[in-house]
């Protein structure tokens, strides 16, 4: 059949990964559902304010791992480059420094992170787990160094009360048009790499990459190049967190972004991000930030145990991933031999 006598409806679902994208959407509407007929709060404007605020942490390293698993690859350094960008930029403000200069300065160190990665990884050709393995360690070990082994005092003891309130209403207190800045700052870095991921030559060479790396060499992708890119992503997104994290708690903490790299997978599987490389869309990671954030806030409003949500959410994350590799082995839809 020609594609352009195709319905819109099956166009859409002809895009790789949109089905899984949608399948993660109705599975956030049922769920939400769901706990709003068991708690009536669920439903009220102050808790959906507060759950768009708290989705876009796990949006943004939701993002950040996909781009890099969408390669076949994996970043285990977000989370610490999280805690790294914390600790660097409430450093740099308790000693008086400029709130813009100690973005900047947190912004560059994780950047130097993630070429680092990417060389390691598309270069050197060390396997992503252990090259991001490694500077896992030595970034969480500068968030410690920053401040001689200590969490540091309020941001506000630096450079003072006025500049610390506009740095913490920036990043996470403040609203602009009743939504908190929190979520317009995520979704303006979802709207940029969806759009390069999804309508450059970047966005088809990384999934080239993930695709098959051999047939993306001879098609003429720079595979180094393109690697390095996805962990800069990575690395930028990783910044943006850390510092939200920062403005919330007005000083940094040592453990800030303690698993978020897991926390960025589950967004990615969960939206349909293939952990085997070359399928996925970010619209899935939307869809896989806000199921992950509503299932958390749920059950926290039901009253459930923190480890009974772990286990809902590990139980998830496994069953999206065995759901993919079912897939792409072409057991769906096969029929049995007589």
């Amino acid at each position: 059949m020609n594609s352009k006598n195709q319905s819109p409806v099956k166009k859409l679902l002809g895009i790789r990964g949109m089905g899984a994208a949608l399948t993660a959407f109705v599975g956030l509407v049922v769920i939400y559902i769901a706990f709003g007929i068991i708690n009536q709060a669920v439903f009220s404007g102050q808790n959906i304010q507060n759950l768009l605020r708290s989705m876009s942490k796990y949006l943004l390293i939701g993002i950040a791992q996909s781009y890099v698993l969408i390669t076949g690859n994996i970043d285990l350094s977000i989370g610490t480059m999280v805690g790294m960008s914390a600790m660097i930029s409430a450093t740099l403000m308790t000693r008086g420094v400029h709130p813009i200069i100690a973005i900047l300065v947190a912004l560059v160190s994780c950047l130097v992170v993630g070429v680092v990665n990417g060389y390691l990884v598309g270069k050197f050709r060390l396997p992503p787990f252990i090259a991001t393995l490694g500077t896992m360690f030595v970034t969480r070990g500068i968030a410690y160094m920053v401040n001689n082994n200590r969490n540091t005092d309020a941001i506000a003891t630096g450079i003072g009360k006025e500049p610390a309130d506009r740095f913490q209403n920036f990043f996470y207190y403040g609203k602009t048009f009743g939504v908190y800045n929190t979520f317009w700052i995520a979704l303006v870095a979802f709207i940029i790499f969806f759009f390069i991921l999804s309508k450059t030559r970047s966005g088809r060479h990384i999934y080239a990459i993930g695709s098959n790396i051999d047939a993306a060499k001879l098609s003429g992708v720079n595979v180094v190049l393109t690697t390095t890119k996805t962990y800069l992503v990575s690395s930028i997104c990783s910044c943006i967190v850390g510092l939200i994290l920062c403005a919330q708690a007005g000083m940094g903490n040592m453990e800030a972004g303690n698993m978020y790299e897991m926390y960025g997978v589950a967004a990615g599987v969960i939206g349909g991000v293939s952990p085997l490389g070359g399928t996925g869309l970010l619209l899935g990671t939307f869809a896989g930030a806000a199921v992950w954030q509503t299932l958390e806030n749920g059950l926290n409003m039901i009253g459930a145990q923190v480890g009974i949500q772990r286990v809902v959410i590990g139980v998830i994350v496994v069953g999206a991933v065995l759901l993919d590799v079912v897939v792409r082995s072409g057991q769906f839809g096969k029929k049995k031999k007589a």
